[in-house]
């Protein structure tokens, strides 16, 4: 005996069938043998021993069928499927068919064919609703919205839990989903201000934002609340009622504080640049100062240094000059004891003889004190070096050595942008045109290490 009770055609029942699906756009459709009315319930029309099932791939076939305690059972064939409905090959429901019947009667079955490859867009329009700025709660602006949606059915399963796949309306259901997008949408745009701190004259530049925001949101109610997934969301727009008085008294609001903002940010930046500048400015004054006082104070050493030695060349010379005179002195004196006032020839050979020896003695450390003098005073002195003015921010400072410029780059206040001058040029050139100032802003980046030694 066949599995719905039929081994042949002269049995009660009708003709075979060609159980599928051939809608070329569906979600949910419904079965019925060729020329059954809806709603009919005829034994006649019943699914047929040897009737063939074809179930496209992504494609589930629904079996929906009672049992002889009226309780209702359900069957899936996922797709591909192509074949003759026997005991043999269509096992699934050999053990209903047999409990459910006893094999005396055709199979009552309803089958319905679910959609789980095809993507189902809706066009959605939220007409205009007020939303408010939570900075100006006295102004309602309306805004409207529009978009599309993309879902699609994946488990069949949830599906059929939360629908009643009995004359199952796909544009009713269309309705439904778009019944709560609109819903959803106008809700979250309402509390957009609020909760992100977006100013309402802003929202339509924010659509992107909202979208996505939107779309993550509403793909958990689509599973939960419909049992499908929600592929995309596109809002294409969000727009304001530009000619309502909340849209316009609030630009006339919000301008007159754009432009304050403005004018708030442009002062703090000019401020910001003058401490800049000033705090520059000092730090090349105290420079300057430094390197004067440090110049001031290599000066005084030397100067220091020269007096010492000239001071210590005249008193050794007040020695020998005094030295001298005692010695002249003492060739006058009696040195043969016979007292009286008279000359002493020896003692003046003696005296004339120690004098020499001391003059000579003197003239020896003039020399050597000369020499010492001499080699300090004949020491050629530093070469002079270039002394450059610079121009900052329209302000002449300056001179400096090379020194004092490198460290001028290398605070960068002296750049080749710069403008310099010194005695001898007949005007202000850029810092970076200056030969002699070139080496100042080459770059101390080694260069790239030479390959390695084979």
């Amino acid at each position: 005996m066949g599995l719905f009770g039929f081994g042949s055609k002269g049995k009660s029942g009708g003709l075979m069938n060609i159980i599928r699906c051939d809608k070329p756009e569906y979600l949910v459709w419904k079965w019925r043998p060729e020329g059954q009315a809806t709603n009919s319930t005829s034994r006649e029309n019943s699914i047929r021993y040897g009737s063939s099932l074809r179930v496209k791939d992504g494609e589930v076939a629904v079996f929906v069928y009672k049992q002889k305690d009226n309780k209702v059972m359900q069957d899936f064939i996922v797709g591909p499927y192509d074949d003759t409905i026997k005991t043999a090959n269509f096992p699934v429901l050999t053990s209903i068919v047999g409990l459910a019947f006893g094999g005396e009667s055709p199979f009552q079955a309803e089958v319905y064919f679910i959609n789980l490859a095809g993507i189902v867009q809706i066009r959605f329009a939220v007409p205009y609703f007020d939303v408010y700025d939570p900075r100006f709660l006295d102004f309602a602006v309306p805004m409207s919205a529009r978009g599309t949606i993309t879902f699609q059915l994946e488990d069949y399963k949830a599906f059929i839990k939360l629908h009643r796949l009995i004359d199952f309306d796909l544009e009713a259901f269309k309705d439904q989903i778009k019944d709560a997008v609109k819903k959803y949408v106008k809700g979250f745009i309402t509390n957009i201000p609020s909760d992100n701190q977006i100013p309402v004259l802003q929202i339509e530049r924010k659509v992107m934002e909202i979208s996505d925001f939107i779309e993550q949101k509403l793909g958990t109610v689509f599973e939960k609340d419909f049992g499908v997934i929600l592929k995309r969301l596109d809002l294409a727009s969000i727009e304001p009622d530009k000619e309502s008085e909340g849209y316009i008294e609030l630009r006339k609001l919000t301008a007159g504080q754009q432009a304050k903002t403005i004018e708030a940010q442009t002062n703090i930046n000019i401020k910001n640049m003058q401490d800049t500048q000033r705090i520059n400015a000092e730090n090349m004054e105290e420079t300057m100062r430094i390197q004067r006082e440090e110049s001031q104070r290599a000066q005084r050493l030397q100067t220091e240094t020269n007096f010492i030695g000239a001071h210590t060349i005249n008193q050794q010379a007040e020695v020998l000059k005094t030295g001298a005179q005692n010695l002249g002195q003492m060739g006058s004196m009696d040195m043969g004891g016979n007292g009286g006032g008279s000359m002493n020839p020896a003692g003046i050979m003696t005296g004339m003889a120690m004098g020499g020896a001391m003059g000579q003695q003197m003239a020896g450390m003039m020399n050597q004190m000369g020499n010492a003098l001499n080699g300090q005073m004949n020491t050629p002195p530093p070469p002079p070096s270039m002394q450059y003015h610079i121009a900052v921010n329209g302000q002449q400072s300056g001179p400096f050595n090379m020194n004092q410029l490198q460290q001028l780059v290398q605070q960068g206040q002296l750049t080749p942008q710069t403008y310099v001058w010194k005695q001898g040029m007949t005007g202000w050139e850029l810092a970076g045109k200056v030969p002699e100032l070139g080496s100042l802003f080459q770059s101390t980046t080694p260069p790239p290490p030479p390959p390695p030694m084979p």
